[in-house]
């Protein structure tokens, strides 16, 4: 390599490891949110849903599945129904009713034993 081709390299790599050293955390990763970022905010106060904090979802396909209450939605009715993932939310809001017609048959089939 020529003597002017390689000083403008030199240069670069000079200010690339001064700034590394200036700040050696700059490209760390951040390992605080170990749950990742699409996790709901869980609620301060626990929140009481319809279905025992049962996902209406999981209901319908027949399993009982408990919710924290961090993904939810309201009835015209004011009532609360929690979800385990916004993907259960999402397939909930396409058909509702449905949902909780199979949900309701289902509960009231198979309701969980009180612990």
């Amino acid at each position: 390599m020529k003597a002017y081709a390689r000083q403008p390299l030199l240069g670069c790599l000079a200010v690339c490891a001064s700034l590394l050293v200036a700040n050696p955390y700059a490209f760390a990763l951040d390992r605080s949110a170990a749950e990742g970022i699409w996790k709901a905010v869980v609620p301060p106060t626990p929140m009481h849903g319809e279905f025992a904090n049962e996902d209406p979802v999981g209901l319908a396909a027949g399993k009982h599945i408990k919710t924290d209450c961090s993904m939810n939605w309201h009835d015209e009715d004011g009532k609360l129904y929690c979800f385990t993932t916004g993907t259960s939310l999402v397939f909930f809001q396409e058909a509702p009713k449905s949902y909780l017609r199979a949900a309701h048959a289902f509960f009231d089939f198979d309701r969980p034993r009180a612990r």
